[in-house]
């Protein structure tokens, strides 16, 4: 069995290649995969590309099978998708999801990798990792039936959001963005979409996803006295500032976080095995390819990500194909 790999790494802040790697034999329990498909998440991953966390996060931010240290040089990533190889019986030959960095084959234990779902293929499964995250934003909300619902920031995440509240009966669902390019996501997820300066307000939940200040003072704006506005950006090492005045006493209004490093406290009994399982459950919706706005070789990843983490080349994700 071939035991040589090629995996993405980030040299330094901006500049990313390609090194051979040798395997290991797996151990009994554990399962060498290879690689289909990954996916590069616009927001997080770009971020740790330019170099923009945080020194007290740098812990925090460690993905599961991360190798080195930020900003650099560090293996990173976490949208991985292939079929097992060598492992127990019940998954030889099983396309998985796993989160892997960038990498043509890996070896993993066995309970780090989920079986697909029939029904989805592994090309929209690269989207597990924050459809994952969106489960957890919605556990932490708790939506209910004819909830007025805006989500502000229409990248990767807030997308995904959009895309589960749509399936909520009665919902005002509304999905906000400075890129009128955005509607067209929009309208394939079900959402009603809008500008900023147009979006609907009384609203009940506001879900901020587009990691601007502006945004996050709008998503405060669009709410009803005693409105909730859950954060889901992560600004890295950037000072925001949010304008606590004026009536956000007097209106009783709200501005709590979700993260997805731990399973919503509304959802203790789940474990993070069977929040990724929902998550891929869900990724059998079509609609959701949408998401998926750009691909490109694995071997093009050093040319490709700085393009992304500048904005040259606009995406959502951006799917990674692997060969041979």
């Amino acid at each position: 069995m071939d035991r040589s790999a090629r995996a993405f790494w980030l040299h330094a802040p901006g500049r990313g290649e390609i090194r051979d790697v040798s395997l290991p034999e797996p151990a009994e329990g554990e399962v060498l995969v290879k690689a289909l498909w990954s996916g590069v998440s616009r927001g997080t991953e770009t971020l740790v590309f330019r170099g923009g966390v945080p020194h007290s996060q740098y812990e925090t931010m460690r993905a599961p099978f991360q190798e080195g240290d930020f900003p650099g040089p560090v293996k990173y990533g976490y949208l991985s998708v292939g079929v097992v190889e060598e492992g127990p019986k019940h998954l030889l030959g099983r396309t998985v999801f796993c989160l892997y960095p960038h990498q043509t084959r890996y070896v993993v234990p066995a309970s780090a990798v989920t079986p697909l779902p029939a029904g989805v293929p592994a090309e929209r499964a690269v989207l597990a990792g924050t459809v994952e995250t969106a489960v957890n934003a919605l556990w932490d909300a708790a939506p209910l039936i004819g909830d007025r619902i805006a989500v502000i920031g229409g990248g990767m995440v807030g997308c995904s959001v959009a895309a589960l509240l749509a399936r909520f009966p009665g919902v005002r669902l509304q999905l906000v963005d400075a890129d009128p390019a955005r509607a067209e996501v929009a309208a394939a997820l079900g959402a009603e979409f809008a500008s900023p300066a147009e979006a609907r307000g009384e609203c009940d939940l506001v879900v901020h996803a587009s990691a601007t200040e502006q945004g996050l003072a709008r998503a405060l704006e669009l709410l009803r006295p005693e409105g909730t506005v859950l954060e889901l950006s992560w600004y890295g090492d950037r000072r925001v500032t949010l304008p606590l005045g004026e009536a956000f006493h007097s209106r009783r209004l709200s501005v709590r976080s979700s993260q997805v490093g731990t399973v919503s406290p509304a959802r203790a009994s789940r474990t993070y095995a069977e929040r990724l399982a929902l998550a891929l459950e869900l990724l059998a919706d079509p609609a959701l390819d949408a998401l998926i706005t750009g691909e490109s070789a694995f071997e093009e990843l050093p040319e490709i990500m700085p393009r992304l983490a500048s904005g040259e080349i606009p995406a959502l994700c951006h799917r990674i194909r692997y060969s041979g």
